[in-house]
């Protein structure tokens, strides 16, 4: 009887031991994504004054577009608001980038943050080469809300 009663307690002391573990991990996790969402995300000062090398023609924008349909607009979708399919599922949201916010950053922000990347966003450094990325960049200044489609297919 006694060797029951203490294997019960042993029992219970595991699964207790096993939900706090778990509620500690939950925590860090769903913290973590939490404090992500509600922090800037600041580029490194010698990154942000860095100009596009790349010169804007027909070429680079379709090259550009290219690229973003195929890996961007899954999350921020076709018109770069943020809205893509994949888009609900993610936390933080995908940036728009149509808005004023995207488009007053410099191009060498932008092209660090699309490098670096962060959380659920991959880093692209490694899957493109410097030249996409600038299409790219090129790309997503087509998206401000005041450009017209013509600056698309000049």
């Amino acid at each position: 009887m006694k060797t029951e009663v203490y294997s019960n307690q042993c029992f219970l002391k595991v699964k207790s031991l096993i939900f706090i573990i778990a509620a500690l991990v939950f925590n860090s996790v769903s913290t973590g994504s939490f404090a992500q969402q509600r922090t800037q995300w600041v580029t490194p000062k010698i990154n942000q004054d860095i100009k596009n090398p790349i010169a804007v023609d027909k070429a680079v924008l379709a090259e550009g577009k290219a690229l973003y349909t195929a890996n961007c607009a899954p999350c921020h979708g076709e018109k770069g608001k943020g809205d893509g399919p994949a888009a609900q599922a993610l936390n933080p949201k995908p940036a728009d980038h149509s808005s004023a916010a995207v488009q007053v950053e410099t191009d060498g922000s932008l092209f660090w943050k699309l490098s670096e990347g962060r959380n659920p966003m991959p880093g692209y450094k490694k899957i493109f080469n410097d030249k996409q990325r600038w299409e790219l960049i090129s790309y997503i200044r087509t998206l401000s809300k005041s450009t017209s489609k013509a600056a698309i297919t000049k």
